[in-house]
């Protein structure tokens, strides 16, 4: 089960994306990361609906829950996630997050994913106003703010994202994991630390150099400018 204190005592946490990562050497490239020194790994699941492009699915999850101990961060780009949270759980999702864009109840969801026993999270799109999943801040243990348009690695940042931060992380509690995801780098990740995140997804920054254990380093350094952390 995932011991969430645990993580909060981590921060900040640099969470690679598998989305990124060679998949013909999976089994490898998660050692890679952990042996840099990853605490997370952050797991992309689309379906070509809310979002335009297919990645991976169940049997995908539980081969990488085979292939490590670390927490899994499922990110589910669905239409309809409610359907598929017993499922991803049981494939060993430590962490599932839905989109507010999707949800016409969220408490419900998020209930649901407690109940199945995982963390529960929200995510939220560039365009969408931060007013629509402010009042559910609270009940959820992770917030994934989106500074790219989902469904595509290798974007650019969208510096919207850091006002969606700050408005979050001032609603958040100082253990809710903040995340950000989509061309956070050695470049963008400090402002997104200044902004108020304590969670940065990290795919082609990451996965997209040879010495894994340099750049997560590199990461971290450039993340610790978060002032929330510090007060």
């Amino acid at each position: 089960m995932l011991n969430l204190p645990s993580l909060v005592a981590n921060f900040p946490l640099i969470n690679p994306s598998l989305l990124a990562c060679d998949f013909t050497r999976l089994g490898d490239e998660i050692r890679d990361a952990e042996i840099a020194g990853a605490k997370i790994l952050h797991l992309d699941i689309m379906d070509a609906h809310f979002v335009p492009n297919l990645s991976f699915g169940i049997p995908v999850v539980e081969a990488i829950r085979r292939s490590t101990d670390l927490p899994l961060d499922v990110h589910l780009m669905l239409d309809e996630p409610w359907r598929y949270i017993k499922p991803f759980r049981l494939a060993g999702a430590d962490m599932l997050t839905v989109h507010i864009e999707v949800l016409p109840d969220p408490r419900w969801t998020l209930e649901t994913i407690h109940r199945s026993g995982a963390a529960a999270g929200l995510a939220i799109n560039p365009p969408t106003p931060v007013e629509m999943l402010l009042p559910f801040v609270c009940e959820c243990d992770i917030v994934l703010t989106m500074s790219v348009m989902p469904g595509f690695g290798g974007q650019k940042f969208d510096a919207v994202a850091l006002e969606k931060l700050k408005a979050i992380r001032k609603a958040a509690g100082k253990e809710t994991l903040l995340s950000v995801d989509g061309g956070v780098n050695e470049k963008t990740i400090a402002q997104c630390a200044s902004a108020g995140a304590n969670t940065f997804v990290a795919g082609t920054a990451f996965f997209g150099v040879i010495d894994r254990k340099k750049r997560m380093t590199e990461l971290y350094d450039a993340s610790k400018s978060n002032d929330f952390l510090k007060r």
